[in-house]
């Protein structure tokens, strides 16, 4: 079926949508309505959830709970005394550390009218689902973002005099427009990462960093982009390009900081480099992402004068281990006009 006979059963299909017979919203669509407007929520939520391409996932069974809890053991130090012949050692005993989190359930919707139905309800019906889905993607995204900007680990840029002369920073406030990112920081947080036996993520850390801190470091001379890669095939989500063993994936949802503890007049940005198994993201089984449509006539409304398009989603995050994640916090050239986010 070519491309205009199939755009031409789907408005025939949308057409129908406000006397098709539905009592529990999306399920009752039919099979290829529902895969539709799945697939539109989904193509706009997908490419905004960069911050959870990362975290170890831990869904929650139905009927589970709300809270999950996490056990991690403690490593054993060396066993450097040699054992006297004959003679059984102490012994040593294991030390677990539990976190636990909580999920919440997120959503939107937005009513639509008959009187839409007698114009162009299916179009609104697509627009609706375009809008919810990028909130839907920005707002699971900005609940993990914010999770991993609350680390504890930090590096501040340093301020740079006219002459190159560099000035240790110590606080958010500290920064100015001179602190900005640079190879430096990101071979020293990789340094770090690897100091405290961080796995990588695949072949690499990751560094989650915004457009207007990317431009810093694109034009150094260590800087790979993507697409130059010697196997360029396993691109993350957003990716574009590599410094040592850090691959970088560029999101305008990184954090900014503006206000209260930042320089005067200056937004800062944090960029987050991730080792493996930093943070956890969980959902409840069934209870991921969904879109949910109603028709005309749904609830109270006997004059079938709404009909509603909406979304839902059960989501946490969780920092599992603080030593497998480092956040680099500097200004940028766009420090002056950055809104915070």
């Amino acid at each position: 079926m070519n491309t205009n006979r199939r755009m031409a059963r789907l408005v025939l299909n949308l057409k129908n949508f406000a006397t098709t017979t539905q009592t529990t919203g999306l399920s009752a669509l039919s099979a290829e309505m529902k895969t539709y407007y799945e697939k539109r929520l989904l193509d706009l939520a997908e490419p905004k959830l960069v911050h959870n391409q990362f975290g170890d996932k831990y869904p929650i069974p139905k009927s589970g709970g709300k809270t999950i809890e996490f056990r991690k053991y403690d490593s054993l130090g060396k066993a450097t005394t040699p054992i006297t012949e004959g003679v059984t050692p102490d012994g040593n005993n294991l030390n677990v550390t539990t976190l636990t989190a909580t999920i919440s359930q997120y959503g939107d919707w937005i009513q639509l009218s008959d009187l839409l139905d007698l114009t162009a309800i299916d179009n609104n019906v697509v627009q609706a689902t375009k809008l919810l889905g990028s909130q839907a993607g920005r707002t699971l995204d900005t609940i993990t973002r914010d999770v991993l900007a609350g680390g504890t680990n930090v590096i501040y840029a340093p301020k740079v005099a006219a002459d190159g002369a560099k000035t240790a920073v110590t606080s958010r406030a500290g920064l100015d427009a001179t602190a900005k990112i640079s190879v430096d920081l990101i071979f020293k947080a990789a340094a770090q990462l690897e100091g405290m036996n961080a796995d990588p993520i695949d072949d690499s850390f990751v560094a989650i960093i915004h457009p207007y801190v990317a431009y810093d470091l694109m034009r150094c001379d260590e800087w790979i982009d993507a697409h130059k890669y010697a196997t360029p095939d396993n691109i993350y989500a957003g990716e574009i390009g590599k410094i040592g063993n850090v691959r970088f994936v560029k999101s305008t949802e990184a954090k900014i900081w503006t206000g209260d503890g930042c320089p005067a007049g200056l937004a800062v940005f944090a960029t987050v480099v991730l080792g493996a198994h930093a943070y956890g993201v969980t959902e409840v089984e069934g209870g991921g992402l969904q879109h949910i449509v109603k028709q005309l006539g749904y609830g109270d409304d006997p004059l079938n004068q709404r009909s509603s398009c909406g979304w839902k989603a059960t989501h946490v995050a969780k920092r599992l281990v603080e030593q497998y994640m480092v956040r680099i916090e500097s200004c940028s050239a766009y420090s002056a006009t950055a809104a915070a986010n």
